[in-house]
């Protein structure tokens, strides 16, 4: 005869679980904020015919050589610059968490981050956070009217801060020609 008081569950499924098993954590939003999607700053109608005028050069050059695919990707490479610096960005909902970060729908957990640091580009406060994953590589939040040391209280708990990050080649290679060769006069 069998003993039917304390039936066993036969599988750990069957088990009901108590109170303590069933707590769901909260997600608590620490700052949350609207502002442009990407620094943009009005150029002049200097810049565009300069940089018309270069692309037109090199596209020159390509013609002798006859490398007609490097002649599309340079077009192809002015059309998007002339894009970008004629229309203003639409503004992007920006949310931190206590879970991490949130730009527009992207969510990213705070394991997938790895630093942050501030850098202003265009007259424009921006937030710049690395990922621990090679793309994206680093976020980039535009603060609008948020304080930088508002959002550095914030993010301090989760992420370490860095007060100056070495700039890649490509970012030194690049200063070198906006500087000495800039397409405007400011």
């Amino acid at each position: 005869m069998e003993n039917n008081e304390n039936p066993q569950p036969e599988h750990e499924s069957e088990r009901s679980y108590t109170h303590e098993h069933s707590h769901v954590p909260t997600v608590k939003t620490l700052i949350a904020w609207h502002a442009p999607g990407r620094p943009f700053a009005k150029r002049s109608k200097e810049y565009f015919i300069t940089s018309a005028l270069i692309a037109l050069l090199i596209e020159v050059i390509c013609l002798l050589f006859g490398q007609y695919m490097l002649m599309l990707l340079i077009a192809s490479f002015l059309f998007v610059v002339f894009v970008l610096a004629t229309i203003p960005p639409h503004n992007f909902h920006y949310r931190i968490s206590s879970e991490g970060v949130t730009v527009e729908d992207h969510f990213f957990l705070w394991q997938e981050l790895y630093d942050f640091y501030f850098k202003e580009i265009h007259g424009t406060d921006v937030l710049l956070i690395r990922t621990i994953a090679l793309i994206p590589g680093e976020l980039t939040l535009t603060l609008g009217e948020v304080h930088k040391e508002h959002i550095k209280t914030i993010l301090l708990p989760y992420l370490p801060f860095r007060e100056y990050v070495q700039p890649t080649f490509v970012e030194k290679f690049g200063n070198f020609i906006a500087k000495n060769f800039p397409l405007e006069r400011s």
